[in-house]
């Protein structure tokens, strides 16, 4: 307004100039910020990181066998096309996931996040343990692979509103300045489900051998999933709804002027997100892409990539990969610590130009072959993921505003997902087949890192900020009491 303004008005009218300046800056409130309580937060991201570690072991199942659940539900032939077909399938499943988001995410808008993060529980479960009951393609013929579509359908649709949900949740109860470090430990969950159905497939191809696994061990993985989800569900029920998702309600039910608009955007009105949104929109779903295809390339493909092209047996590659895993579970929270430190684009600039300029080496490491090479082509890999993994679930949900977050993060990464996630191992088999080149996955790796530097470049720094139509969340009242006496005029909601 200074800018703009004469200054000798202003010295004329200072009253006049200084009642506008607090009616738009309104002095902080101690009744404005919220006092998080440390046990509430501690059991919200437990339930949320260990539900989404349930999701992604039955996801993960899916990719580790890959190849066996090509020859069970394709008719035998050509390995390759086998191989495209279990991948064309394991795609399906991310067709579908912008639709699941569409429904999902509004509904957690309207209805709260507690309710839905229940409901996907519920139907990835349901899905997965389908799976495992489907009989084969000799058995049954056509029918086979139109029932495994089906409930990859299943999947793909309730996971639609599963990491949209969990990462809101967390970002809304975690304090400000520690959201990168509890937001983390959403994607330990990942890593962790990962693990799991890495481990577990790995252990029953030692123990059955690939006959009795390709004959019927592939469906103990995916029948798992049916006791998993139980315990799954009962961690989501247990659970309070966020303070900003309770704090949006009250405001809805007792401002009268803002009712209306508020209950609008609550129904998760598409239109208004697309229309309102739309640059943030685009901004999602160019980190989300660069984010997912370097993810799928390393926790989903590489297993297949290591045995289909390079001819390593399935159990020597998945046992390589789960070691990389555990590494960079044990380092994901310190980068969540870092990115509240240091920032989130600082974290995220390295994950995507480590992807940019270590990709080619470290493919070049793992066609050497041996243990070691492998191992330390997958590390270089894993260290610029994890700086990914350790701050995106932090960084995501900070785009959007309370009133539209679950419903606009949903749409976004899941179309970025179907577009660019689910078609990775496709996408790579097919190049590789038409090209001859294994170094392709590294390729296509630099291409959406590059991708994603730019995007990182053109969002805006979040860490230690609140969120964008929350109040702010401190973690003692004593923070609280400092903030209010600082009389921080942001942020206004």
């Amino acid at each position: 307004m200074a800018a703009t303004t004469d200054p000798a008005a202003v010295r004329r009218h200072r009253m006049l100039f200084r009642t506008i300046q607090r009616r738009r800056n309104p002095k902080l409130r101690r009744s404005d910020i919220t006092v998080t309580d440390v046990t509430a937060v501690k059991r919200a991201v437990k339930a949320a990181s260990l539900g989404n570690a349930m999701e992604w072991f039955d996801f993960g199942i899916y990719s580790y066998l890959a190849v066996t659940i090509g020859h069970v539900f394709f008719p035998s032939g050509n390995d390759t096309a086998q191989l495209l077909s279990s991948f064309a399938t394991f795609a399906v499943a991310f067709l579908i996931r912008p639709l699941g988001g569409m429904v999902f995410g509004p509904m957690g808008d309207r209805i709260g996040r507690k309710k839905v993060l229940a409901l996907t529980m519920i139907m990835m479960a349901v899905g997965t343990f389908a799976i495992g009951l489907i009989p084969s393609y000799a058995s049954i013929g056509f029918w086979a692979p139109v029932l495994l579509i089906l409930f990859r359908l299943v999947q793909g649709f309730s996971t639609g509103g599963e990491y949209g949900g969990a990462s809101t949740f967390i970002a809304e109860y975690a304090p400000d300045k520690r959201r990168g470090f509890f937001g983390s430990f959403l994607e330990l969950g990942t890593l962790a489900g990962y693990v799991g159905a890495a481990g577990l497939v790995t252990v029953l191809t030692a123990v059955l051998g690939e006959a009795s696994m390709e004959a019927w061990g592939w469906r103990i993985p995916f029948l798992v999933a049916g006791p998993l989800g139980l315990v799954g569900l009962y961690l989501r029920l247990r659970l309070d709804e966020t303070p900003a998702f309770r704090k949006l309600e009250a405001e809805s039910a007792t401002a009268s002027e803002a009712a209306d608009p508020v209950e609008t955007s609550a129904k998760g009105d598409l239109a208004t997100i697309f229309r309102e949104y739309w640059p943030t929109l685009i901004l999602c779903i160019a980190l989300v892409g660069a984010y997912n295809v370097t993810d799928y390339m390393l926790l989903s493909y590489m297993p297949t990539y290591l045995s289909d092209e390079l001819g390593y047996s399935a159990t020597h590659g998945l046992l390589i990969l789960l070691a990389v895993m555990v590494f960079l579970m044990l380092i994901i929270t310190r980068v969540g610590r870092l990115s509240d430190r240091y920032g989130r684009k600082p974290l995220l600039m390295a994950g995507m130009l480590g992807f940019l300029f270590l990709s080619a080496p470290a493919f070049w490491l793992i066609g050497l072959g041996g243990v070691v090479a492998v191992t330390a082509g997958m590390l270089m890999l894993g260290l610029s993921l994890v700086c990914l993994l350790g701050t995106m679930s932090a960084a995501l949900p900070a785009l959007f505003p309370t009133q539209v977050r679950y419903g606009s993060l949903s749409v976004g990464y899941n179309l970025s997902a179907s577009l660019f996630g689910g078609t990775t191992p496709l996408v790579i088999t097919a190049l590789i087949s038409l090209t001859g080149s294994t170094l392709m996955p590294a390729y296509y790796a630099m291409a959406a890192a590059l991708v994603g530097v730019i995007a990182v470049a053109c969002m805006k720094e979040t860490a230690r900020r609140p969120l964008e139509g929350s109040p702010p969340s401190v973690c003692t009242q004593e923070e609280a009491a400092e903030l209010a006496r600082s009389g921080a005029p942001e942020p206004r909601f």
